[in-house]
C-alpha cells in the first residue's frame, strides 16, 4: 500500500479546513478518518464555537452534491426523504426527492427536532439507502452525514436514541479557541467569505484509493487483543448500563488503521486504538450516574487502568 496517499490526504484536508477553523487540525483528521471509513461524524458542543462552519469547510473540501438541513421541532420525516406528489398535468404520482439525497448532508442542531424525524437517517446512515412508499433508492458515493448538536441540557433539545447514537462513527467536539487563535479570528476577513473561496481539494477516484487500500493496514494479535479489552471492560463494567456494540468495535478497529496509515505507517499501534477510543466509543455507552460520571470521564480512566502493550 501507498502510506504517502493518506499522509497527503491528511495534510490537504487540515491545509483547507485550517483556512476556516483555527488551531482545530485533530477534529480535522478525525472527521476525514470518518469519510475514509465510510462513517458519519456527530459533533457536541455549545452554540458558537464553530461546528456549522468546520462541517462547511470539509464539504467544500471533498466536493460533491451538499445539502444543509437544518433542524426543528415541526421538521417531518418526509422533509428528509422527499414525497410522492401527484402531478395534475401528466396524471400520475412523482418523486420529490429530499435533501438526503446528496453526497454531503449537513444535519444542523440534530437534536432539537422531535425523536420521530431523526430516525428517518437510520436507514440512510447504516443502509446508504432510501425508501419512502415501498420504493428503495441507492444514495451515491461517497456519503457522509455530519451532524451537530447542542448539549442536551440545552433549553428545547432532545437527546438523540442509543440506536442512531451508535450508527455515527464518532462524536466529536471542537472547544473554545486559544487566546490567541480567537485574535487572528477577530482580525481576519468574514469566515464566510473563506468558505466560499474554498475549493475541493479530494477527488472521488483519491477517496475510492484511500477506502480500498486501508483494509491492507496490519494490525497484531497484540493491538488486537489491547483493542479488545477495552470493549470487553465496558461490557463488564457495573458503572454503565450497557457496553460497547459490535459496531463500535469494528468502527475503533478501522478507524485505527485509518489513523496508522495517515500516521505514515502500515500498521496499527496500541496509541493509536487508545487516541480513537474516546472520540469512537463515548456516545456507544451510558454511565449509571451521569451526574457524577461522564462516559467519557469513565472511558480514559478505563484506558489509564488498562495495561498497553508493547510493540
Amino acid at each position: 500500500m501507498n502510506v504517502n496517499l493518506f499522509t497527503e490526504y491528511a495534510k490537504k484536508l487540515v491545509a483547507n479546513c485550517g483556512k476556516v477553523i483555527i488551531g482545530k487540525d485533530e477534529a480535522i483528521k478525525n472527521i476525514g478518518i470518518c469519510l475514509v471509513a465510510g462513517g458519519h461524524v456527530l459533533l457536541e458542543d455549545l452554540p458558537g464555537t464553530g461546528k456549522t462552519m468546520l462541517l462547511r469547510a470539509f464539504s467544500k473540501s471533498i466536493g460533491g452534491d451538499f445539502k444543509r438541513i437544518q433542524f426543528t421541532p415541526d421538521i417531518l420525516p418526509s422533509d428528509l426523504t422527499g414525497i410522492h406528489f401527484y402531478d395534475q398535468k401528466r396524471g400520475e404520482f412523482e418523486f420529490r426527492k429530499g435533501p438526503l439525497f446528496a453526497n454531503v448532508v449537513l444535519a444542523d442542531e440534530i437534536n432539537r427536532a422531535v425523536p420521530r424525524s431523526p430516525s428517518a437517517l437510520l436507514e440512510v446512515m447504516e443502509e446508504k439507502q432510501i425508501s419512502v412508499d415501498g420504493e428503495t433508492f441507492r444514495l451515491e458515493e461517497p456519503y457522509i452525514v455530519m451532524a451537530t448538536q447542542n448539549p442536551v441540557e440545552s433549553y428545547g433539545t432532545f437527546p438523540l436514541p442509543e440506536a442512531q447514537l451508535d450508527r455515527f462513527l464518532m462524536k466529536l467536539s471542537l472547544g473554545y479557541m486559544s487566546p490567541e487563535q480567537e485574535k487572528q479570528v477577530l482580525m481576519r476577513e468574514d469566515t464566510r467569505n473563506i468558505i466560499d473561496s474554498l475549493s475541493a481539494v479530494i477527488t472521488p477516484e483519491e477517496l475510492r484509493e484511500l477506502r480500498r487500500q486501508y483494509r491492507e493496514v496490519q494490525i497484531g494479535e497484540d493491538v488486537l487483543n489491547y483493542l479488545m479489552s477495552i470493549i470487553t471492560a465496558t461490557r463488564e463494567s457495573d458503572k454503565l448500563s450497557y457496553g460497547v456494540s459490535a459496531r463500535g468495535s469494528i468502527a475503533l478497529c478501522r478507524a485505527s488503521q485509518i489513523l496508522a496509515a495517515m500516521e505514515g505507517r502500515t500498521y496499527v499501534i496500541p496509541e493509536d486504538v487508545k487516541k480513537l477510543a474516546v472520540p469512537v466509543l463515548a456516545h456507544r455507552i451510558s454511565t449509571l450516574s451521569r451526574k457524577h460520571l461522564s462516559s467519557g470521564a469513565y472511558l480514559e480512566g478505563l484506558l489509564d487502568e488498562l495495561p498497553v502493550p508493547l510493540e
